[in-house]
């Protein structure tokens, strides 16, 4: 399924990829809560003046793993570019955290910029995971690729020190940033999840507005 946000001072589309298994979470007044860092901050993606699609785990689907996201996710995606043009005319960027900039590296890898304006990955997979962002062919990718990063993000397969290299293998893309956010509070459970640093926790609004400033002009 797809939460759709239309923003009509829109200047792009921004397709929000979010981790885990991408679940929707409960639903309330048409609206999912998922505690995911990206679907909490979705209003803060629309208001910086952006179309948003968060794009959830189709509804056939019982878990969304690795090696889908690296295959067959890449389709869906595509299906929901087109989606997102035929319905808004606006350049597409793809948003992916966690398990999601799996899905985000593959799709941009086999689109291309033509149907990928720019890519942004947070709280990226390093290693030790099917489609870990290095393990893919990211020297291919041409088009603006952001990469954000918690500097205490304790999840041992998404590595700070590791997704600051990711930059320096996007040898094809015309301008490439990472950024290490430092800020948050309070973060709880596992690691792993939304609301732990991973998630940039108590730290969303102001982790959009450093991508979102991104998105709007790109910069080395």
């Amino acid at each position: 399924p797809l939460y759709v946000m239309s923003n009509p001072n829109a200047l792009a589309t921004l397709i929000l990829l979010p981790g885990g298994d991408a679940d929707t979470g409960n639903i309330v007044d048409g609206k999912p809560r998922s505690g995911n860092f990206l679907v909490r901050s979705k209003n803060y993606f629309f208001n910086e003046n952006f179309n948003v699609i968060v794009m959830f785990r189709a509804s056939d689907l019982a878990k969304l793993d690795y090696p889908y996201r690296v295959k067959e996710h890449v389709a869906e995606i595509a299906k929901v570019i087109n989606f997102s043009k035929e319905k808004f005319g606006k350049p597409v960027w793809l948003v992916g955290t966690s398990r999601g900039t799996v899905s985000g590296t593959a799709a941009a890898i086999a689109l291309g910029h033509k149907e990928v304006q720019g890519l942004v990955l947070t709280s990226s997979v390093t290693n030790r995971a099917t489609g870990a962002i290095k393990t893919q062919r990211i020297g291919d990718l041409n088009m603006p690729v952001l990469v954000v990063h918690h500097k205490n993000d304790a999840c041992k397969i998404c590595v700070p020190s590791e997704a600051s290299r990711i930059t320096s293998d996007l040898k094809s893309s015309p301008v490439k940033k990472f950024i290490m956010i430092d800020g948050g509070s309070d973060p709880e459970g596992d690691p792993c999840t939304g609301k732990h640093w991973h998630g940039f926790i108590n730290y969303e609004k102001e982790t959009v507005k450093v991508i979102t400033d991104w998105v709007k002009n790109p910069t080395s």
